[in-house]
């Protein structure tokens, strides 16, 4: 009889470290929300400028907030952040996107539900007003990840989504950049020159529940050709969400975060941690004289300090770097830890919390 119990017991710890998942902090909530990164610098932002950037972030953060405080869905509180920063020039999002080189205005979007891993994206849509929200009827609405174009545009009007035409999109400072781009000579300066402030939106949430979600918007880079794709609207690369690890959204130079598949990177190494450190908990429990363990170790009972989740990202981030790539992510686990990590100058973020109030910041040097 003694030999069975310890077996099942045996049984037990094996099948729930296989199957390791951290528990939701009860009636905690998390959002974090970036609005791109890159040289961005005091000096090269106006203080009207900055105090505009400062209240688009603020109310992203708010309009989230909002979901979650009322015990809403994370991939709710996402779509409505990300909704905000598509609809402010400030950003390349949406309104004030940069333009291809073509002098159009196209928008790549993508957002994963980290209950089950479902995930929607879109590249190349012209007259969706908000393309965070198409990308979730593709997640919702179609047996489909991802559409492209023209087919997207078509998915999109067939759902009754917004449509503007690609006009409204544009603004003189875009109009301005796309210019001064086509004015150099091919080779003499890239897309990445023309504006080193990358404005990709983002959003990752964790809500009372525990689940996480993630999602990105972005217009590209300005003079983008050829039907060039970034890692905004990538699954794995610019957007990513798993209830066992993390949600992350990225933002920078889209080719490297794709190449190092950086948002998943960034997941797989938070859960293998969790599930090592679960592992060493579990093995460490002190056996009785009858060899039956003295108690249980819960996966609920566990979730990676704060410094573990930093040195994460930081490290992909780091990886990324080394090939050549800049940038910034935003981080949320199931437990509430949340985090940034970039290696740009700075980065708009902006973070709440049920237990914090909402910060925002801008600049590489502010907490």
């Amino acid at each position: 009889m003694r030999v069975a119990i310890a077996l099942a017991i045996a049984t037990l710890f094996t099948a729930s470290q296989l199957s390791a998942q951290p528990a939701a902090v009860q009636g905690r909530w998390t959002l974090v929300i970036h609005g791109g990164a890159g040289v961005i610098e005091r000096d090269r932002l106006t203080p009207e400028q900055d105090a505009a950037i400062r209240a688009a972030l603020n109310a992203a953060l708010e309009s989230g907030s909002a979901v979650l405080r009322e015990g809403g869905a994370s991939l709710d509180a996402v779509e409505a952040a990300i909704r905000v920063l598509e609809d402010d020039p400030n950003f390349n999002a949406g309104r004030g996107a940069v333009f291809t080189y073509d002098g159009t205005i196209e928008h790549d979007a993508s957002i994963m539900d980290g209950r089950n891993r479902s995930a929607g994206a879109v590249t190349g849509t012209s007259q969706t007003r908000y393309p965070i929200t198409l990308a979730r009827r593709v997640m919702t609405e179609s047996p489909h990840v991802f559409l492209r174009g023209s087919g997207a545009d078509q998915f999109s009007a067939e759902q009754g989504l917004e449509q503007v035409e690609n006009s409204w999109f544009a603004t003189d400072r875009r109009r301005e950049q796309l210019d001064e781009f086509l004015a150099r000579e091919v080779g003499e300066v890239s897309a990445y020159d023309i504006d080193m402030k990358y404005g990709t939106v983002g959003a990752v949430a964790v809500d009372m529940d525990g689940n996480v979600a993630a999602g990105t918007s972005t217009g590209g880079m300005t003079g983008k050709r050829w039907g060039r794709i970034g890692d905004s609207p990538v699954i794995g690369a610019g957007t990513y969400a798993d209830n066992r690890a993390c949600a992350v959204s990225a933002t920078g130079t889209g080719e490297y975060f794709i190449r190092v598949g950086v948002a998943h990177e960034i997941c797989a190494q938070i859960r293998f941690r969790f599930e090592q450190e679960l592992a060493h908990a579990r093995a460490s429990v002190p056996m009785a004289e009858d060899g039956m363990p003295e108690y249980y170790v819960d996966a609920s009972e566990f979730g990676l300090q704060p410094n573990q989740v930093q040195e994460i990202a930081d490290s992909v981030i780091a990886e990324m770097g080394a090939l050549g790539g800049t940038g910034g992510v935003i981080v949320t686990t199931p437990w509430g830890t949340a985090t940034y990590s970039f290696n740009t100058p700075g980065m708009y973020r902006g973070m709440a919390a049920s237990e914090m109030d909402a910060n925002v910041a801008i600049y590489g040097d502010e907490d």
